[in-house]
């Protein structure tokens, strides 16, 4: 396929992302991936259920975790997820700067999520000795809490390299494809991190 298949207001399908057969194979694509993703990511939770209480002596959920930072977090991250949900509106109106600004807004709000991870992570192993081998219940936290801080990096990563690719080649039908398995992935990780909010922080602090 031509990479330089520009969309114009007039000619412009109404869902760019899956005007070709390319675009629609990606998006069945990914649904299987997203598939391995939630058996993956199922385990994990599994373990840490499994073994949130073998603390091995150590500091427990209650005392480790203060509720007022991780709504932070989940704040940044599903307001990460609304603004993905407007960069899409603006690609299937053809709005090629609108969608690069709140992809780019997107951007921004993931950073701050993971830089409040990344001063979490290094407050529990400072004020509390809370490490990866600690016990049980910190490999599992670190593992599962740590595994979607990756898929937030890759997913960052993911969109500035999008961002910055087509940055002067405007919107077409071989990148609109791209954009929107981006949003997917990054709706994906919100869903993760909701489930995350729930059974590791708030089970965490109710027991």
């Amino acid at each position: 396929m031509s990479h330089d298949q520009s969309l114009n207001p007039e000619t412009m399908p109404n869902e760019p992302e899956k005007a070709t057969l390319e675009g629609k194979n990606k998006f069945l694509g990914f649904w299987f991936f997203l598939g391995g993703e939630t058996v993956l990511f199922a385990c994990l939770f599994g373990t840490f259920i499994a073994l949130r209480n073998s603390t091995a002596g150590g500091p427990t959920a209650d005392e480790l975790f203060g509720l007022e930072l991780v709504f932070i977090m989940t704040m940044l991250l599903l307001t990460s997820s609304l603004t993905s949900v407007y960069a899409v509106y603006h690609m299937r109106n053809n709005n090629f700067k609108k969608m690069q600004l709140w992809f780019g807004i997107t951007a921004l709000l993931g950073f701050g999520f993971l830089a409040c991870e990344i001063y979490e992570f290094t407050h529990y192993i400072t004020e509390y000795g809370f490490t990866f081998r600690s016990s049980a219940f910190g490999s599992a936290f670190y593992t599962l809490v740590g595994f979607h801080g990756g898929h937030v990096t890759f997913g960052l990563a993911w969109l500035i390299g999008l961002m910055f690719r087509n940055a002067k080649r405007g919107l077409n039908l071989y990148n609109a494809p791209k954009y929107y398995t981006f949003s997917l992935y990054w709706h994906f990780i919100d869903v993760i991190w909701v489930f995350i909010f729930t059974v590791v922080y708030l089970m965490g602090k109710v027991g």
